[in-house]
């Protein structure tokens, strides 16, 4: 498998979405039409994907038409791009930079799903071109590197002159799983490995690997923490989600999502590490209380240095089984204290707090702030709701905003 790589002239530094030259010269794009700030419910377009930039403080909707992007708190549409060649299939944001990956979907006469567009809504052009002989099945960005995830491999590139740094065979992935650190001081890959249920590790500050035989069944869906440091799994039975340590693989904790087989849509950590969420395709959103803690680090600290985050990664034992007391824990069995003796499922640790979506349908889900998740859901639906982080239980609906009027898609 080759790639073909084209840019226009240099990259600049990204901007803000929403800065004074936001959208000024969006008149000169042959491809995409003037900025529009209002839509009509009048108008059903069909939305072909959704995606969460890299805090889930915003969110990116792929559709029939173009593409348009979110702020979840408060909600609103920051901005929308249409055009009449048609849809977008994978549109991935940098943050809430003014730089985005675009790949067409499939009915795209201008952009095919082969080619994966670095496009700049500053300078309303294409920076950069990536070029496939396969479907790209996903795109992920950082402030430094460019991931294409092809079904059997993982290119990636250096975001400053788009040159390939490395190639990465992977297990057939057609779901395009893939994961990158955001974090200053550490620069992680996760992604499947080449054996059943095996997520390779890539720690790129320290030149290494690490191989970690997550599950029995092929992985599902996976997200690393911002620093790369922890990796949260779910397999194709939908059962259990782990957590493990990415520098040595150790499994730090396990919990149980539920007993009979589900698809997991999305699994998201915390940014204090306090809390995990997943939705599948049962309709219900589980909220989990994590008992990993990395030392010296929480909500307000960080990685100052390169030197720092080495050190921390060297040290296995900077990881440490910890339980907030002002937190609840996750209920267990009554029979739990038999560990060993009765079968597994007696000493799982179950959701804390779930929330059901009224319609059975593709979603996702992330945090939002002060013990809320935020929810999108492929039916054009937004949700928030809030949960009690001491007693758990039903999560409660805060607000519900149908920002798409979308067309019936057979999945």
């Amino acid at each position: 498998m080759t790639s073909t790589v084209s840019t226009s002239r240099e990259i600049l530094p990204p901007g803000p979405f929403g800065s004074p030259n936001a959208g000024a010269s969006a008149s000169a794009s042959a491809s995409f039409g003037h900025p529009q700030t209002a839509f009509s419910d009048v108008d059903e377009i069909e939305l072909i994907s959704v995606s969460w930039n890299q805090d889930y403080g915003c969110f990116a909707a792929g559709t029939s038409c173009g593409f348009r992007i979110y702020n979840c708190e408060p909600f609103k549409e920051t901005f929308r791009r249409d055009l009449k060649s048609g849809g977008f299939r994978i549109v991935e944001m940098l943050f809430r930079c003014n730089i985005l990956a675009l790949v067409g979907a499939g009915d795209n006469s201008q952009y095919p799903p082969t080619k994966v567009i670095i496009w700049d809504d500053h300078q309303s052009r294409c920076i950069g071109e990536f070029a496939f002989r396969s479907d790209v099945r996903s795109v992920k960005l950082s402030r430094d590197r460019i991931v294409v995830v092809l079904e059997h491999k993982i290119y990636v590139y250096s975001f400053v002159d788009l040159k390939l740094l490395h190639q990465i065979e992977t297990l057939a992935n057609p779901r395009g799983l893939c994961c990158l650190s955001h974090h200053s001081s550490t620069s992680v890959l996760a992604c499947p490995g080449l054996q059943r249920g095996q997520v390779r590790i890539e720690h790129f500050g320290l030149n290494m690997i690490k191989l970690i035989n997550a599950h029995d069944s092929h992985i599902a869906c996976f997200t690393l923490t911002l620093d790369g440091l922890l990796l949260a799994t779910a397999s194709t039975r939908g059962t259990l989600i782990r957590i493990f340590n990415t520098v040595d693989g150790t499994r730090l904790q396990e919990v149980r999502r539920g007993v009979d087989r589900a698809e997991i849509y999305s699994i998201a950590l915390s940014p204090n590490v306090q809390w995990l969420a997943v939705a599948s395709d049962k309709g219900t959103v589980h909220i989990f209380s994590l008992r990993v803690r990395v030392v010296g680090e929480d909500s307000s600290s960080s990685l100052s240095t390169p030197s720092q985050s080495t050190e921390l990664l060297n040290h296995s034992s900077s990881f440490d089984t910890l339980i907030s007391p002002s937190t609840g824990a996750n209920p267990g069995s009554s029979l739990s204290f038999m560990r060993g003796v009765l079968p597994k499922y007696f000493s799982s640790e179950w959701s804390f707090a779930q929330f059901h979506i009224p319609e059975v349908t593709h979603f996702i889900a992330a945090f939002g702030s002060q013990n809320t998740v935020v929810i999108v859901s492929m039916d054009g639906s937004f949700y928030r709701c809030s949960f009690d982080p001491v007693h758990g239980g039903e999560m409660l609906q805060q607000e519900y905003v149908r920002f798409l009027k979308t067309v019936s898609r057979p999945r």
